[in-house]
């Protein structure tokens, strides 16, 4: 173990000690997969309870809010003979009956890659086939799409978009009133790219207190801590932790390629109801990119559809807070990372997938 080790973990219960004396009993909720994945991994979830801080874990895994009939189409495409090009921990999600890895055993042609640029190369090199590309994530992926349109993409190139934005969403989450939360802990990857203005609304109007935290063991505990103080003093304000990386202004390039090629549209999220204005489709100045529109004849059934959850999956309570995964009766039991029945499972990213693998040694 090295001095910094040390270092660290002193610093660690310095600050659990800070929390703990402040007296403060809280429930906190993160919207980050990766704060997840650090709570559970580092054992900081359990340590915070004893100091009186229960971590809520909210709708912060892309993939895992990705509904049912985002799916559909996908699969679709690749049963209709279009290259579907998709990353990892999309690629076992279960849909109705089957996942894009189902599809691909049964001779379509689906590709894993690691960037839209990836899928961009493929339609290149191979000009007489037909590309999609799913692009899935929150603010911090989508810029990587809005850049993929602004190269001039070829002819046989398209995405089906299915990404979102994470503040519009917090509100959906808080007028449901199913949780009732003392602080939000806001994800350092979207806010470095939208920066702070975007989250603000929520502390001045449900007078909620805000820190954006970053990665490591010791930020995600500082923001938990400046969250102690905010509830101790009766403040509610947007704060920001991760400064070294998160600019007040995010980051204007990446801002302005996503308003060049993206329009806000009313879109379902797993375990939600449709929340307006926290989907990002296609702007009409691209139409020929949309997969949406390019293969509307193909598509279009799927939209009249309503593709129910998988029987016994508790994936959208445990994305709303209201639910821990353990507390889902399939944890564990029917549904394992080799045989997902929701996405919770599936992603790295995922509550259910994080605890199986960290929690059930």
């Amino acid at each position: 173990m090295t001095v910094i080790d040390l270092n660290n973990r002193k610093m660690a219960a310095d600050v659990l000690d800070k929390i703990k004396n402040s007296g403060v009993e809280a429930k906190f909720m993160h919207v980050c997969g990766t704060h997840q994945d650090t709570l559970v991994r580092n054992g900081l979830d359990a340590m915070l309870a004893e100091t009186g801080i229960k971590i809520l874990q909210g709708p912060g895994c892309p993939v895992c809010v990705t509904t049912p009939n985002e799916i559909e189409e996908a699969i679709k495409l690749a049963d209709s003979g279009v290259v579907v090009t998709v990353f990892g921990d999309m690629f076992t999600v279960p849909g109705e009956k089957r996942s894009l890895a189902h599809a691909k055993a049964d001779g379509a042609d689906v590709r894993i890659v690691y960037s839209i640029m990836d899928a961009l190369a493929m339609a290149r090199d191979s000009p007489d086939k037909e590309f999609m590309f799913m692009g899935i994530g929150f603010e911090t992926t989508t810029p990587a799409t809005s850049f993929a349109l602004l190269s001039q993409p070829p002819d046989n190139f398209s995405i089906l978009s299915c990404h979102r934005t994470v503040p519009k969403a917090l509100r959906a989450l808080i007028n449901m009133g199913e949780v009732r939360l003392n602080g939000l802990i806001e994800p350092g990857h979207v806010s470095a790219i939208i920066g702070e203005e975007p989250y603000k609304f929520l502390s001045e109007e449900y007078n909620i207190p805000q820190v954006i935290a970053g990665f490591e063991p010791l930020d995600l505990l500082m923001g938990i801590y400046m969250l102690t103080l905010q509830v101790k003093e009766g403040r509610a304000e947007l704060e920001n932790e991760y400064f070294r990386v998160v600019k007040p202004e995010g980051n204007p390039k990446a801002i302005e390629a996503m308003a060049q090629t993206l329009v806000e549209s009313d879109v379902k999220w797993r375990g939600f109801p449709v929340i307006p204005e926290t989907g990002l489709e296609i702007s009409d100045k691209y139409d020929q990119f949309n997969s949406r529109k390019k293969y509307e004849d193909l598509l279009s059934p799927i939209w009249d559809m309503d593709y129910p959850e998988p029987a016994g999956c508790k994936c959208g309570e445990v994305l709303r807070g209201i639910l821990d995964p353990q507390d889902c009766p399939l944890f564990g039991k029917a549904c394992k990372p080799g045989s997902p029945v929701g996405p919770c499972m599936v992603s790295f990213e995922g509550g259910c997938s994080i605890a199986y693998k960290y929690q059930r040694k």
